[in-house]
């Protein structure tokens, strides 16, 4: 019913956090030298959470719209109409959202491993 909001809560918060990491980063590389290897940069591994978690919330939102519990007049969410259904939608939120938003961040960090195990296998090639 509205678990599509939690994702989409994430994506904002993890937005606002890409920001200020790009924002702090650009203040760093104007200290770095520009002969050595850099890594990816935490801003841009931010962003990549915030697209999978947007894809996780559009999907979501999708498969609530194919069952016709959300709609294009107002309150939007079939839910809202009654506070018996408002329960429901708040548990729903709970736990497939909460699941949803857990299961990407897993991969994401999966992800984050693999990318540093690269990154970390670059530099000792680089170094001999």
């Amino acid at each position: 019913m509205a678990c599509f909001l939690v994702p989409t809560a994430g994506a904002v918060a993890v937005e606002v956090a890409s920001k200020v990491a790009k924002k702090n980063e650009q203040h760093e590389r104007k200290e770095e030298s520009t002969n050595q290897i850099q890594a990816i940069p935490v801003s841009r591994k931010l962003s990549w959470l915030v697209k999978m978690l947007i894809g996780g919330a559009v999907l979501l939102a999708f498969e609530h719209v194919w069952h016709g519990e959300v709609v294009p007049f107002f309150p939007f969410l079939t839910a809202m109409e009654d506070s018996a259904s408002m329960a429901e939608m708040f548990h729903e939120m709970a736990t497939v959202g909460v699941t949803m938003t857990g299961i990407i961040l897993v991969v994401w960090l999966g992800m984050l491993a693999v990318v540093s195990s690269m990154e970390k296998k670059l530099l000792k090639a680089k170094a001999n």
